[in-house]
């Protein structure tokens, strides 16, 4: 069977390899001029550079962190992430240290006792925009200096003005974990992201074409699979 696949990222590569290793003739087009989509590093001084911006690849499924890990060795990063506010760093995602740091409080249910008091200000109403929504997670103090600003800087409008669902999944935690995923396998790759794609894509029945526009051609594409 000859198959297209359109786009040569990480899913593409994929279904391509996959397919391939069946017996089937896989073509896959790039609109780009380079493979590994969104994905793409490129070594700059022996530095492996994303150019689209960081990609951390984590996840606890045994299965997949075994089949990735045919194509690279990866170093063992963990994702720890601060904010610098006003020369105080505070760890992200909203944890124990967060808390500790913030208002001197230990356990958790000193925490939380916390937020539920500056929670009262809004009375048990049902938060209405994203500054609401936030203040019923982790109370003022938190939102003042951790999110208020911040947020209006990624959306170019006051808090009050965005819907709340934008943070309804905000997570917070009452442990003192800083690592940014819960999965059980985190890293990136050594020789970056694009490494990857190359070998998944060196199969003898696929063939990658780059610069090719799929929409550019779309009618004979689905005329010719």
């Amino acid at each position: 069977m000859n198959l297209l696949v359109v786009g040569a990222g990480l899913f593409g590569a994929t279904v391509a390899r996959e397919r391939a290793l069946k017996g089937d003739v896989v073509d896959v087009i790039e609109k780009r001029d380079h493979v590994a989509g969104n994905i793409y590093t490129e070594s700059v001084e022996g530095i492996q550079v994303h150019r689209y911006g960081a990609h951390i690849f984590h996840t606890s499924n045994q299965a997949i962190w075994e089949y990735v890990n045919q194509f690279a060795d990866f170093n063992r990063y963990t994702n720890e992430v601060i904010a610098n506010y006003k020369g105080e760093i505070y760890n992200l995602p909203f944890n124990m240290n967060t808390f500790n740091k913030m208002w001197g409080v230990i356990t958790p249910a000193e925490a939380q006792k916390k937020i539920a008091e500056q929670r009262a200000i809004l009375a048990d109403k049902k938060p209405e925009n994203l500054e609401e929504q936030a203040i019923s997670l982790v109370g003022t103090d938190i939102y003042k200096k951790l999110i208020k600003d911040y947020t209006a800087k990624q959306w170019g409008r006051d808090p009050k003005e965005l819907p709340s669902f934008i943070i309804r999944r905000l997570p917070v935690r009452y442990t003192y974990d800083n690592n940014y995923f819960n999965d059980a396998y985190q890293g990136i790759p050594k020789a970056g992201y694009t490494h990857i794609v190359e070998k998944m894509l060196d199969q003898r029945n696929i063939n990658v074409q780059l610069s090719t526009d799929f929409f550019a051609n779309k009618e004979a594409y689905l005329d010719n699979y």
